[in-house]
């Protein structure tokens, strides 16, 4: 152990002037000049950069190299609960049904459909096949035209979410010759299924553009339908869930706009529904006939309303309520059938589905009587249909997909997600508990162990939290958690605020200037737990990635004694530099969600008083790992590079802080449904190391 030495990055002083104040970074030089062509093309990179992450990498394996046979049994134990030779549950459009299918060993899955009714099965595409001999692959997406002789598909090579677009002859079983490089990776079909439209990624890796490329023409004939001239803004194309209409998309967090292109006429302009108005979101479905449904904040819905309006005069004059805004019921997502509307939604922290017959009003809703479960809709090709499909699991319930019929209320279990090495429920407790918070809030946090776990403080801890863009985590089966519970840990999530749990007020108390909620609210749920007997203090393992790693980086630097590690994935705390970059890809488009620091002081004074990098000081840390990704476009690899540098250079303890950068992929980690377990392998085994628990 005294042998092993980490890397110590070289001091490189860049003083850079912002609102009066000097900010010194000592490793700004971790960040590659050329990091756009880095993200193409990762042998770019610079190579005194590259040694110093090799380094990294070499130290972490130095420090690992005792956990290798854990690693492994761990990776054996979590590919022992995936069903190899799995498949999805087959989704019926006009005479076909698709689907998915992994074979036995495969790490990406198969294509397939059959006729509706059964028969034998065509393979359209391979990506376990395309993948082979590639460090990293990942099938983008794949969507069928309308027509169901065309396939168009995108892959990711690289790890950067730069994405190549290609179209398969389904008849001929052989690619076209059209392929769009820089692309997001979704289609959507015109209904002449001669034409597609697309998204553009530019040089910076934003969404600018949506085109529309016909079959069988050059690329660069391709046509510029809508150019989005607000840096600050992402775009995106889609389609009505009655396939009338193409959607192009544009928003940032907090603002939205959209316009409608007729399917069968591609050619024609795109038609403004209502124009952007500042912290109003909208987004639309049509009824097949003459209406638009429209799901919205507008008018101070915070938990969003739904409202409609006449297609010809889609315009925020004409919307009036169909689903009048509710507080405490946030209203997540909405699917428009033949007649029916299908909403999702969150009333006390739990979800549920409710169908509403247009013509009457009549409602009824879809739910469960666990303590903390996930419910999820999973979409259909179809519109005139009776039938919705949802899956539904909890913390101990692996997931069950269900067929819903509409008009009878009668469900059909489809699928049971099953664990070849075995599962039983009754072994595992779930709970949800609510942690008092200093400002007399409640925070939500759902548990996972065992039954026979002693809850007398003994239990190591696993505690999630991510808390940001509105996004709730769900409380849903994980079979890679259960080699921790099974080991003892106590699992717990907390749903802190900047999250959406308790509803939009929730998400807006964590974001902006209401951020430092977040980390607080985390470190209260920490304290809960000890205090409650769950766990207790420096035995409690904080684990977050992205903007859950900013928060591992900000609760490391508050509450350093009250963690017994921290892992921290892909995690973004060099917020304060990254939010002064606007040439970053996602810098403009986040300044509603973390404010502005170049034209605002108060924004600066703000991120600058909680981001990880700035705020780490001379004070004991606890044992971190760290995980992250060379081409990742949404945090830098230099993100974390910088922010462990600076860290070994002020810390005051022998604590280890381990970084595995992955040379070969971006902000997913690796590619594979079995690489992917030897990342959360390391994890966990540095979790179990640290924590005495690795025998």
């Amino acid at each position: 152990m005294t042998e092993m030495k980490p890397p110590f990055a070289e001091k490189r002083p860049v003083v850079t002037t912002v609102h009066g104040v000097d900010l010194v970074d000592d490793y700004a030089w971790l960040r590659a000049d050329n990091w756009q062509d880095v993200l193409r093309d990762p042998d770019l990179l610079d190579p005194g950069i590259r040694a110093h992450l090799d380094a990294e990498n070499a130290f972490c394996d130095a420090y690992m190299a005792d956990t290798v046979d854990l690693q492994k049994a761990l990776v054996a134990e979590m590919r022992g609960r995936i069903q190899e030779d799995d498949s999805s549950v087959p989704l019926p459009d006009g005479p076909y049904a698709y689907a998915s299918r992994y074979l036995t060993g495969a790490q990406h899955p198969r294509l397939v459909r059959t006729l509706r009714d059964g028969g034998p099965e065509e393979l359209l595409l391979d990506a376990d096949e395309m993948a082979r001999g590639k460090p990293y692959f990942s099938l983008g997406g794949a969507s069928h035209s309308p027509d169901h002789k065309l396939l168009a598909y995108s892959v990711d090579d690289t790890g950067s979410e730069f994405h190549v677009i290609r179209v398969r002859d389904l008849d001929a079983d052989a690619d076209l010759p059209d392929e769009i490089p820089n692309t997001a990776g979704g289609v959507a079909w015109a209904a002449d299924s001669r034409s597609f439209f697309y998204t553009y990624v530019n040089d910076n890796h934003r969404t600018e553009k949506v085109l529309r490329h016909v079959i069988g023409t050059p690329t660069s004939e391709d046509i510029v339908v809508y150019v989005e001239e607000d840096s600050g803004f992402f775009c995106g194309v889609d389609k009505t869930q009655s396939g009338r209409f193409i959607v192009i998309d544009s928003h940032d967090h907090q603002t939205s706009e959209v316009r409608l292109i007729d399917a069968a006429a591609p050619d024609s302009s795109p038609r403004l529904v209502t124009a952007r108005e500042t912290e109003v979101e909208y987004s639309i479905e049509d009824d097949g006939d003459d209406r638009v449904y429209i799901l919205t904040n507008a008018d101070g819905a915070e938990d969003f309303k739904i409202v409609n309006a006449p297609l010809k005069n889609p315009g925020r004059d004409n919307w009036v309520d169909v689903v009048a805004h509710e507080p405490g019921r946030l209203i997540l997502s909405m699917s428009i059938f033949q007649g029916r509307m299908v909403r999702l939604e969150r009333v006390g922290g739990l979800p549920r589905i409710v169908i509403r017959e247009l013509s009457s009003g009549h409602e009824h809703a879809i739910s469960f009587p666990e303590e903390a479960y996930s419910l999820g809709l999973s979409g259909s090709y179809e519109f005139d249909t009776n039938v919705v499909r949802f899956t539904y699991s909890s913390p101990t319930t692996p997931a069950q997909v269900y067929d819903y019929d509409m008009s009878t209320g009668e469900r059909f279990l489809r699928k049971t997600q099953e664990v070849p090495s075995g599962h039983e429920p009754t072994n595992y407790v779930t709970r949800r508990v609510m942690a008092p918070a200093a400002d007399g809030e409640s925070v939500p946090v759902t548990l996972l162990y065992r039954a026979d776990t002693p809850l007398d403080g003994s239990a190591p801890c696993l505690l999630y939290g991510y808390g940001a863009y509105g996004i709730a985590i769900p409380a849903s089966f994980s079979t890679r958690i259960l080699s921790l519970v099974d080991r003892g840990f106590v699992y717990a999530i907390a749903h802190i605020r900047g999250g959406n749990e308790k509803g939009h007020r929730w998400y807006l108390a964590g974001k902006r200037d209401n951020k430092p909620n977040t980390f607080k609210d985390f470190i209260a749920a920490a304290r809960y737990l000890a205090a409650e007997g769950f766990t207790s203090e420096g035995r409690i393992v904080a684990h977050g990635g992205s903007a859950g790693g900013m928060l591992m980086g900000a609760v490391a630097n508050l509450a350093p004694s009250l963690w017994g590690a921290v892992l921290a994935a892909v995690p973004f705390v060099d917020v304060l530099n990254t939010m002064l970059d606007d040439t970053l890809p996602l810098t403009p488009p986040e300044w509603p969600e973390w404010g502005n620091p170049v034209e605002s002081i108060a924004d600066f004074q703000l991120i600058a008083s909680y981001s990880p990098y700035e705020n780490l000081m001379t004070q004991a840390y606890p044992p971190m790992f760290v995980l992250a990704g060379l081409t990742d476009p949404r945090v830098t690899y230099w993100e974390p590079a910088k922010w462990i540098a600076r860290l070994r250079a002020l810390k005051t303890d022998d604590n280890p802080q381990v970084m595995h950068i992955n040379m070969d992929a971006g902000h997913g980690g690796a590619s594979g449904r079995f690489d992917e377990l030897k990342e959360t392998a390391l994890e966990y085994a540095f979790a179990l190391k640290v924590m005495g628990r690795a025998k």
